[in-house]
């Protein structure tokens, strides 16, 4: 399928990666770094839904020599150790994608001990020490204010995917909302966004690549979501799906402006 967002055009954006010259590296992987590369492209899977995508997408970079972070959301969908070893068996981080002050409606102790569960949870299936916030525009919380008030550093925690990186000088893409653009990204943004200039410009996964092939900026920060089809009946379902929710929080962040 010669369409965007499909498991086809990913397989395009890993095999210019690879040759590309920039060094990949996982969301762990930079937190430790003392020296960071000129270049580099960190690549970040968020699995909100479907671990079985993810499964796909980790074959795929495998074959290309890439290793990523796939941070796994704690519902019935995404928790699947048997899949999320043979992901971690592959040389891929994996990562908890928490959303506790959502469950826990606010409430920041019951999220607290919501949060340590489910990384235990997640820690009997492989090694866990970052995490990234889940962000649900449905919801007027943020998870990541639960470290206003705890440290994730007391969990065994090195970083957090968002409030760990210095996005000042780091070009963040994030797929979310089945597109590049910027305009659909409400929570899942960092605090200070770089290069908006560029990105301005970028609306295809085709724009996406040539950035890379020409080497535009030094330093990428990629958010991609294991919701790319590898088959027209799922990419037709999710065009559809995705489209209903971009107009949904175009709308919800319209509202929140006028509050």
């Amino acid at each position: 399928m010669n369409l965007d967002f499909t498991l086809d055009k990913f397989r395009e954006l890993c095999a210019v990666i690879s040759n590309s010259g920039y060094e990949v590296l996982t969301i762990r992987k930079f937190i430790k770094s003392v020296k960071k590369p000129d270049y580099f492209i960190i690549i970040r899977h968020d699995i909100d839904e479907n671990i079985s995508l993810a499964l796909k997408m980790a074959e795929i970079e495998k074959e290309y020599g890439i290793h990523s972070t796939y941070y796994v959301r704690m519902v019935n969908s995404v928790f699947n150790p048997a899949i999320i070893k043979r992901i971690a068996e592959m040389g891929h981080e994996i990562g908890y994608h928490y959303e506790v002050i959502d469950k826990a409606k606010g409430d920041k102790r019951k999220a607290i001990k919501i949060f340590k569960k489910e990384l235990a949870m997640l820690r009997e299936v492989c090694d866990v020490d970052t995490i990234c916030m889940h962000g649900n525009p449905r919801t007027h919380w943020d998870n990541k204010s639960l470290w206003n008030d705890y440290d994730f550093k007391d969990y065994g925690i090195i970083g957090e995917a968002y409030l760990s990186i210095d996005f000042k000088n780091v070009l963040y893409l994030s797929d979310t909302g089945r597109s590049w653009r910027i305009k659909y990204k409400i929570k899942d943004v960092p605090n200070s966004v770089y290069g908006r200039d560029i990105l301005e410009k970028i609306r295809t996964t085709n724009d996406v690549i040539e950035l890379i092939e020409q080497k535009k900026v030094d330093r990428i920060y990629m958010l991609i979501h294991p919701r790319w089809a590898d088959n027209l009946g799922e990419w037709l379902k999710e065009f559809v799906w995705q489209n209903i929710k971009n107009i949904m929080k175009v709308r919800i962040f319209k509202n929140k402006t006028m509050e």
